[in-house]
């Protein structure tokens, strides 16, 4: 029983980690997913980031917070040379 419980409790914190951030909204994930599609799906360098800033509306902090949500959530992969590449929609 307490394996379960354990196994529950693990599987709530795995979900909670795939939250969108506090203060940024579905349109706001939408105009991200939009960026950085135009950005050829990844974002690798600062260029990028100042890109997608300029394309969101969103700070810096908030691109480096949806791009946390969108690893832990499975909608982006780390790139081995670094940055990161989006896995949905048109990037998919």
């Amino acid at each position: 029983m307490s394996r379960i419980c354990l196994a529950l409790g693990l599987l709530g914190l795995t979900a909670a980690c795939a939250l969108p951030p506090d203060g940024v909204s579905e349109t706001d994930l939408a105009r991200y997913d939009a960026a950085v599609t135009s950005l050829g799906c990844t974002l690798v360098t600062e260029p990028d980031y100042l890109a997608a800033g300029i394309q969101t509306g969103l700070t810096r902090e908030q691109l480096l917070e949806v791009t946390a949500y969108k690893l832990s959530s499975g909608g982006a992969e780390r790139l081995p040379e670094g940055g990161i590449k989006l896995t949905t929609g048109a990037c998919a």
